[in-house]
């Protein structure tokens, strides 16, 4: 099989290249290859089950056309400070304006037009004077919401476009391999989930585009044919879940805080991300049946609770390079205690030295919104260090969010974002490998749906040219 084009995920970095090659006329042949179905067939059953049956050969949520961000709570980013380090590659104005036009595109598809965390500009100083006054920073960020149900529908009609404008979609199939020659990149070796019917495709440039899912067989890659990279960053944490009455007002102005800080005495970064006002909190399966949990917030359905993450950031050094590995083995031994479900923990517990049992949740004003969350003690898999951190930014957090430290806020384990080691790119986003290109999540550059679909338009103007 031969292509111009050969694109491996498809996540809004591959939808957004080829995208942009169609927009700029290109006569190109594309190919997209993704492991996972057609976003017309991605459906969970947990909803009729009430709890994850762990589907096989890959977990609908994190894996087909679209990628995990447009089923967790599909929101867009629009600032260049938000959503990872692209801007130190390519150019903060740069970034800046490629956002806007993307977003364009996004309403093309049918986005809702509506823009959170604009329209109170008082009302986002006085929460800002509060973060300031407990060591945080607010980032300014609007946020276009999509919600996890409209997402799906603006993704279909994104696929559809695809597919009728010539774009070869390829679903159930996942790269086994890389075809080199002499040093350049001619292409990949495709197979379906068992591993058999091997196929070559032969193309000019392959881009690489796996988001987080794809992070850890990246660097298997990057390790194996030389691909040049540096250890990256990755983010182990909790996802906490307070009652709407508590975030109320912070929901009302930004709908997300993006707050940062640095808490003693380690002084690691540690923020929150993605927030879900009345949302509802998730469990995604990774590879080896690793349960990490997420949120959801939709457009239409609504819960009594607000769940965001809180994630520490881990940087390592000189000899360890296996981050990757790292945050799994926290993954698999909360997932031991728990039975291989996800652990949920009052944070009150936490500081009195004792587990959670399930009778005490139902004893809340606070409901779980996952059912089949185990309740126990997260703190007998939590690295020492990431959770004195977590514990010492929840009671910063409660000066800016009053209550948001109470007794039975819940605090959900393990939340893990893993992101590739970062490969080395210039500015036509280009590797060491000729003919190789690496994008979103999976290249360790950006964080989230709009910063990977910038640097997926950016990839197909200098396809296109």
């Amino acid at each position: 099989m031969n292509a111009d084009v050969v694109i491996i995920g498809a996540g809004p970095a591959g939808i957004f290249t080829a995208l942009e090659m169609l927009k700029m006329g290109s006569k190109k042949k594309i190919i997209i290859v993704e492991k996972g179905a057609p976003i017309e067939k991605r459906s969970c059953p947990k909803a009729k089950t009430m709890q994850c049956v762990s589907c096989k050969p890959y977990c609908h949520i994190t894996t087909g056309f679209s990628g995990a961000g447009a089923f967790s709570d599909g929101k867009l980013s629009l600032s260049a400070e938000v959503g990872g380090d692209l801007p130190q590659l390519m150019g903060e104005d740069l970034v800046q304006e490629t956002i806007d036009y993307t977003d364009k595109i996004y309403l093309e598809f049918g986005a809702d037009t509506h823009i959170e965390g604009v329209s109170n500009p008082e009302a986002v100083k006085e929460i800002r004077k509060r973060a300031i006054g407990a060591g945080l920073r607010l980032v300014d960020c609007p946020i276009r919401h999509l919600g996890t149900e409209k997402a799906q529908d603006l993704y279909l009609a994104i696929e559809n476009y695809l597919r009728d404008n010539g774009v070869e979609l390829i679903f159930g199939r996942e790269c086994h391999d890389l075809i080199l020659e002499d040093g350049v990149c001619k292409g990949v070796l495709i197979n379906d989930s068992k591993g058999k019917n091997s196929e070559q495709i032969f193309a000019e440039h392959t881009v690489i585009a796996t988001g987080r899912r794809g992070a850890d067989w990246l660097e298997k890659l990057c390790a194996e044919h030389d691909i040049a990279h540096l250890p990256g960053t990755v983010d182990i944490g909790v996802r906490v879940e307070v009652r709407n009455e508590i975030m109320e007002k912070v929901n009302e102005v930004l709908y997300e805080s993006k707050l940062i800080g640095y808490p003693r005495p380690f002084k690691n970064k540690v923020r929150t991300f993605c927030q879900n006002p009345g949302g509802f909190v998730s469990q995604e399966n990774y590879d080896n049946d690793l349960a990490v949990v997420n949120g959801h917030s939709y457009k239409e359905k609504k819960s009594d609770n607000t769940n965001l993450s809180i994630l520490c950031s881990h940087n390592f050094s000189v000899p360890f390079n296996q981050p990757i590995a790292y945050a799994q083995k926290v993954g698999e031994l909360t997932n031991m205690l728990a039975n291989g479900h996800i652990l949920v923990q009052r944070f009150g517990d936490i500081l009195d030295g004792k587990r959670t049992w399930p009778k005490e949740l139902y004893q809340s004003n606070l409901k779980p919104t996952l059912p089949d969350a185990v309740a126990g003690d997260i703190t007998a898999a939590m690295p020492y260090r990431t959770m004195t951190n977590i514990i010492n930014f929840i009671k910063a957090m409660d000066e800016v969010v009053p209550g948001f430290a109470s007794y039975e806020t819940l605090l959900y384990s393990p939340e893990l974002k893993f992101y590739s080691n970062r490969v080395k790119m210039d500015t036509d986003l280009n590797t060491n490998v000729k003919g190789l290109h690496c994008l979103g999540d999976s290249s360790g550059w950006t964080r989230g749906l709009m910063m990977a679909s910038v640097m997926g338009v950016l990839m197909g103007r200098k396809l296109a040219e």
